[in-house]
């Protein structure tokens, strides 16, 4: 843990006279201002603050702390100004979906380390969307519309999602002209966070859902992506995890009509206000590379099937 960061934190607490207060003005969560000052108090030996009927204040140990700890930070802060070439030197924590992350961020963090050598990149891989604060996360890669409306985001792109099937099984099956005719075939099912086995469409403005019965399901998209390419049934991905394949002909793009609207992808951060050097140039860099690639600006994929193979008619022979 920061000792820097309890100070921080303990005078904020000070200057705003409540722990929630302090909460909103370094924007971390109260049960995290609550943690960092048990700490501290811990750390300390004795109570650093008393509640009134109205505020905190601080005790006689807490006034003798808070005027230290103001040194500290502002001598910190002095020599962090003096010292420009220590801008570009730390750790930076970056979150993404797995299978983006993997593809598409990871090239990214590359060529950031190769730009400043003295820098340090932890990259947590997840499919949940983790608190940037709870978790001590610099920037995540967000798929979808926020749910957090205090965070800042870049967009760099759009995604779509898209329902695929291997030529093979097209050739066998059919092609599934409605979402209704999904009930027709064999369906391959992720699974994600909500319990209900569905999917979710659009034509002509209007919301349309599908109940599913798949006949294979699976926690994870590069599985279910092997099982359509094997010709085992018909799978949804995002456009991203299935460029390479609908470029390459192994998989086929179905139900164009019907897709549901873009989900957005975006650069996530606490705040841009006095945002690190090194947050800001990771910021720059991973905008004008992810910014560029076609599989995140809805790339228009090839639609028709391939022509369903026609039985053979029997030869006649002229006696």
């Amino acid at each position: 843990m920061d000792r820097l960061d309890e100070f921080e934190v303990f005078l904020a607490i000070l200057d705003t006279g409540s722990l929630i207060g302090a909460s909103r003005k370094l924007g971390r969560s109260a049960p995290a201002i609550t943690r960092l000052l048990a700490s501290l108090e811990e750390r300390v030996g004795t109570r650093l603050l008393e509640r009134t009927t109205r505020n905190l204040a601080a005790t006689e140990a807490g006034l003798r702390l808070a005027g230290q700890a103001r040194q500290v930070l502002s001598l910190y802060e002095a020599a962090v100004i003096d010292d420009a070439t220590t801008a570009m030197r730390g750790k930076l924590r970056v979150t993404a979906p797995m299978v983006f992350g993997r593809r598409h961020v990871a090239p990214v963090v590359n060529s950031y380390l190769d730009m400043y050598p003295e820098m340090q990149v932890e990259m947590v891989m997840s499919d949940r969307n983790l608190d940037l604060i709870e978790e001590g996360l610099d920037l995540a890669v967000r798929i979808g519309p926020l749910a957090d409306t205090s965070l800042v985001a870049r967009p760099v792109g759009m995604v779509g999602r898209l329902v695929v099937a291997s030529p093979d099984y097209l050739a066998r099956r059919g092609t599934p002209q409605t979402p209704h005719d999904l009930a027709q075939h064999d369906v391959i099912f992720t699974t994600e966070r909500i319990n209900a086995v569905e999917w979710r469409f659009r034509h002509e403005g209007r919301d349309r859902t599908v109940q599913l019965m798949p006949r294979l399901t699976v926690n994870e998209i590069d599985a279910a992506l092997l099982a359509a390419k094997a010709g085992r049934g018909i799978a949804r991905a995002l456009s991203y995890q299935v460029a390479d394949d609908l470029e390459a002909g192994t998989l086929v793009r179905l139900l164009p009509d019907y897709e549901t609207a873009p989900l957005p992808v975006q650069l996530v951060v606490t705040g841009t206000r006095h945002m690190a050097p090194r947050l800001r140039a990771f910021l720059d860099h991973a905008i004008a590379q992810l910014s560029v690639l076609s599989v995140i600006q809805q790339p228009q994929f090839n639609t028709k099937p391939p022509p369903l193979a026609q039985p053979k008619k029997p030869s006649r022979r002229k006696n």
